[in-house]
Parts: structure tokens; C-alpha cells; sequence
């Protein structure tokens, strides 16, 4: 009876997961072969169009750009993540775990926002060209290299964190064994540390390249001021200008499928070929030693790098929304707060668009928190068979790049058979709310997993034969042991849902602007000191939610374990 009940739940987190993600992924791949079944037209595609990425320009120029974009990025985020992962996990030094919090807060900020401060870094009139007096990096950022950095500087906290975790532990008789025969230090790291790190660069490295090949902020943040067509920028184009253009659309997110598909097959093929278990009861935790004479050094270089990587971004929108015009400098005189007064002028866009984040946010975060419990429990304590699907599922979204989810909730909530059902909801806001809650569920299902691995099995067990439920035993015994996993997977998927840039710009109904398309549309229109005051203030606002949820919750959580 008890594996019945988890059979049934199985199933059930199974057709959840598949309207959620398989469908609309699986409408996007129909819409290459039968480019009209979603709109009563039964007529087999014209494959040749497969080809056509090769010969029409656009095609052609937007899939190029963004394999480049992507194996640049790839191979200098990944290099620079892991050697910066590599240093702090083996020497302290002052500012060290500034760089920690750098990293969580470019994974936390959304990639437009961070291309929009580059933006206004490095544009003709720019802070580096009229502030700093540096005429050359306009040419040198808006350029496929200079691209390649900027993301590279973007995506590295990917690569930094599957090589810092890796780190956690050492096995030194390895490495002593190398040095008794002779082995310098280098060699020592050549030869033996660095190929047993091979596993987490691979997965870091496969991070950042489905980051940056599905990446929509970037193309769209510097489309005012350089035109680089990418997959994702042009999927969104050809599906908001006229003529429509779907089967535009489905070709390209295919190529885009098919590019991520081809790096995580990459990374399982090298991760087969070898061993890597090397772990064993000599292991211990592994603890950064002092610097010494270098730690001044490491830390003076480590503030310039988090000046580069934090300051201009994050220090461009700042200055952005407090400066009168951005071609007068820093001056007295030019700094005001009247951007700051015009988000609460005429028809108040903004705080309307921030308050429809908020409320899609927040019923993503509420909604998959409860999805994402059910798929942890089957992935951790049932026996279902398919379960290992549900996982792939339940991670897809993570690969897969929003605007091509998006593409598939159009083909799928645009069907004149669901209006009587009362399902049909592309153009309405539950359909923000659909997608919302797809890409809430990996963080959520991430978050959940590790802390219930942690539960033992024999509590579960001895509630069921006490005769409690599946929900009792979910509600009374294991809520309350994960309430912290809870908190932090809610809070964690309602703060990426804010600023979706990619789904909300293919999905938002007419006339009803949300956070992210209201600052990316002021951006686009070159309104700079509209859209960074918007940033600045929407930020600080989702921040502080955030934050004061989590106090609420946390204290209340210490008083009730009291």
C-alpha cells in the first residue's frame, strides 16, 4: 500500500513536470516539422529550412555569434572561476570572503542589469571615456572579445563554485607521494590536484556554457549601442516583428536545443572515459593557509578585480541614476534624484510593473515551493522507477534557455480548444506565473534534496506505521526538520523570478508591463537615468523583502523549535 501511494505521488510530480517544461520543450522541436499543427494547418515542414542557418545571413550571423560568445566565454570563465577558486581555497588573505560575496551576487543579479552598467561603462559617452579620459574601450568592449570578457567576468561565479565545493576536502598523501619522488611544486599541481579537479571544471565549464549560449540580457542589453545578433535575440525578434515569424522562431531554438544538448553529452562522455573517486578515510577538511609575505598582494589584486567585476555593473547604474546627464561628470552640480521622482510620476509604469512582479514572484515562489517539495521527496525517500526523469525534468529548465520555453508555452497555451476549458492562456498573466514556476523549480528542487538527504529514512518509516499519511508525515515530520531549506529555496526562486528579462519579454500579455520589460524597454529607448533608477530602486526593494522574509520567518522559526 505504501509503495502504492508513492507510485501515484510519482506520477503525479511526472505529469506536473511534464505541462510545466516537457510539452512546450517538446512543441518547440513539433514546430520544425510540422511548423502549422499548433494552429490547425496538418502539413509537414520544409526541413531545407534546417539548412537555411547556414545561408540566410541573419541565421547564419546569430548562430555564430553566439557559439563564439559561448566558447569564449566558456574558456575564460571557466579558467578564471577555477583559478580564483583554486587560490581562496588554499591561502587567506585579508578580502577574502568579499570575493565570496561577489560571487552570490552576480549568480543573484540578473545578466541585463549587469550588461546594462557595462553599457553605460563603456559607450561612446560613456563613464570611462568622459570620467576616466579612456577613449579606447568603447572599441575594445564592443567588440566579439571585448563581449567575450565582459560575460567571461559575468559567468565565472558558475565555474567558481563547482571548483571551490570540490575543494572541501584534500588527500595529501597524494600529493606528498609526488614530492617524495622528486616532483616540484608545479608538477605536484600539474599532475596530480589539477587532473582530480577535471570532474568540477568539466561541470563548471558546462555551466557556463549553457548560461551564456541561452543568455538573453547581454544581446538586448547592448542592442542600443551594438548590434550583435545572437539565437536568443533573434528568437525574441522574430516573434515581435512583423511578420511574424515562427518558423523563424522554431529553427533557431532548435540549433540552440541542440547546442546545449551536444555540451552536456560532451561532459558525460569525459566524465565515463575516467575514475575520479579518490577520496578516503585519510581525507580531511581542506583549510586555506595564511599568505604570508603575498596575502597584501592577493588582497590588493582581489579589490581591483572586485572593482572591475562589481563596481562597474553594479557602481555604473548607481552613478547612472544620480547623474543629470551623464556627459556633464561627476560634479555637484550634476547629481539629482529627479530620475528617482519620475519613477512616481504621470501613470507610475513602474511601481505598476513592480507590483505584477511581485504578485508573479510571489505565486511562482508559494506554488513551486509546494511542486518542488513533492519532486524532492520522490527523488529522496521513494522507490518509483521513473524517478530518474523526473530529476532530468526537473533540471531541464536550468539548461534549457528561457526564451525558447517561452517560444513552447506559446504553441501550447495558444490553442482555440482550450478556450472553452477556460485554459487558454497565452496573453494572460497566469501564463507568467506557468513559466515562473518551471524556472523556480530547479532552485527549489536543488535547495530541497540536499537538505532532506539529510533526513533519516527511519523517522518517514516509523510516522507510516503509526498510520499517518504521505501528507501528514510531509507536513508534521519533515517541514519541520527542512523548514530552513524551505525558507531559502522560497526566497531563492522568488528573488530569480523578479527579473526574468527572457520570459517575461516573450510572454507578457499587451498592456501589462512587468519590472524587468519596463526597465529593458527605458534602457532600450536610451532613457539611461529612468532605467537606473528603476534598477536601483526595484533591486533594493525585491533585496529587502528578501531579507525582512527571512528574518520574520527565521526568528520565528528559533521561537517555535524553543
Amino acid at each position: 500500500m505504501f509503495r502504492n501511494v508513492e507510485n501515484r505521488l510519482g506520477w503525479s510530480v511526472s505529469f506536473i513536470l511534464a505541462i510545466l517544461v516537457l510539452f512546450p520543450l517538446a512543441a518547440v522541436m513539433i514546430q520544425v516539422l510540422l511548423p502549422g499543427v499548433f494552429f490547425g494547418e496538418w502539413q509537414l515542414g520544409n526541413l531545407s529550412l534546417l539548412l537555411d542557418v547556414f545561408h540566410r545571413p541573419l541565421w547564419q550571423k546569430s548562430l555564430e555569434n553566439s557559439v563564439v560568445l559561448a566558447v569564449g566565454t566558456t574558456a575564460l570563465g571557466t579558467l578564471l572561476g577555477g583559478m580564483l577558486a583554486m587560490i581562496r581555497s588554499t591561502w587567506q588573505f585579508p578580502t577574502a570572503k568579499l570575493l565570496d560575496a561577489a560571487v552570490w551576487v552576480l549568480l543573484i543579479c540578473p545578466s541585463f542589469i549587469l550588461s546594462q552598467g557595462w553599457v553605460m561603462f563603456s559607450s561612446q559617452s560613456g563613464f570611462a571615456a568622459q570620467l576616466l579620459g579612456w577613449e579606447w574601450v568603447p572599441a575594445a568592449v564592443f567588440q566579439p572579445a571585448g563581449l567575450i570578457v565582459i560575460m567571461a567576468l559575468s559567468k565565472f561565479p558558475l565555474a567558481y563554485l563547482s571548483v571551490h565545493a570540490a575543494m572541501e576536502w584534500k588527500v595529501d598523501m597524494l600529493s606528498d607521494a609526488a614530492k617524495l619522488c622528486g616532483a616540484s611544486a608545479f608538477r605536484v599541481w600539474r599532475t596530480v590536484q589539477a587532473p582530480l579537479l577535471l570532474p568540477a571544471f568539466l561541470a563548471g565549464a558546462a555551466l557556463v556554457f549553457m548560461d551564456t549560449i541561452g543568455d538573453f540580457g547581454l544581446p538586448a542589453s547592448i542592442s542600443a549601442v551594438y548590434r550583435f545578433p545572437t539565437l536568443p535575440y533573434s528568437i525574441y525578434t522574430a516573434i515581435y516583428t512583423s511578420p511574424i515569424r515562427f518558423d523563424m522562431a522554431g529553427v533557431l531554438s532548435f540549433y540552440l536545443v541542440l547546442l546545449i544538448a551536444f555540451a552536456m553529452l560532451l561532459q558525460f562522455y569525459a566524465m565515463r572515459r575516467s575514475r575520479y573517486d579518490f577520496l578516503s578515510a585519510r581525507a580531511v577538511p581542506s583549510v586555506p593557509k595564511s599568505a604570508g609575505r603575498f596575502g597584501l598582494v592577493l588582497m590588493l589584486l582581489n579589490i581591483a578585480f572586485l572593482l572591475v567585476v562589481i563596481g562597474i555593473p553594479i557602481g555604473g547604474n548607481v552613478l547612472m541614476s544620480l547623474f543629470e546627464t551623464q556627459s556633464a561628470g561627476l560634479s555637484l552640480d550634476n547629481l539629482t534624484l529627479a530620475h528617482y521622482s519620475s519613477l512616481f510620476d504621470g501613470r507610475q509604469e513602474l511601481l505598476v510593473g513592480l507590483r505584477r512582479s511581485l504578485l508573479i514572484s510571489g505565486s511562482a515562489a508559494v506554488i513551486g515551493l509546494i511542486v518542488g517539495m513533492l519532486v524532492s521527496y520522490v527523488l529522496t525517500f521513494s522507490s518509483f522507477r521513473f524517478k530518474r526523469w523526473i530529476e532530468v525534468f526537473s533540471l531541464v529548465t536550468l539548461a534549457v534557455p528561457g526564451v525558447v520555453l517561452g517560444i513552447g508555452y506559446i504553441f501550447v497555451w495558444n490553442q482555440k480548444w482550450l478556450e472553452p476549458l477556460g485554459l487558454l492562456l497565452y496573453g494572460k498573466p497566469a501564463i507568467l506565473v506557468l513559466a515562473a514556476i518551471a524556472g523556480a523549480i530547479p532552485v527549489i528542487t536543488r535547495i530541497m534534496v540536499g537538505a532532506m538527504a539529510k533526513v533519516p529514512r527511519s523517522l518517514l518509516d516509523a510516522a507510516q506505521l503509526q498510520g499517518g499519511s504521505l501528507f501528514g508525515r510531509m507536513r508534521l515530520i519533515l517541514a519541520p526538520l527542512v523548514r530552513g531549506a524551505l525558507l531559502s529555496a522560497a526566497l531563492a526562486a522568488f528573488g530569480s523570478s523578479v527579473f526574468d528579462l527572457a520570459v517575461n519579454s516573450i510572454l507578457f500579455p499587451p498592456n501589462y508591463m512587468t519590472l524587468p520589460v519596463s526597465i529593458n524597454k527605458a534602457f532600450e529607448d536610451l532613457n539611461f537615468g529612468y532605467a537606473s533608477a528603476a534598477t536601483v530602486m526595484g533591486g533594493g526593494i525585491v533585496i529587502g523583502i528578501i531579507l525582512i522574509l527571512e528574518l520574520v520567518f527565521r526568528r520565528k522559526g528559533r521561537n517555535l523549535s524553543v
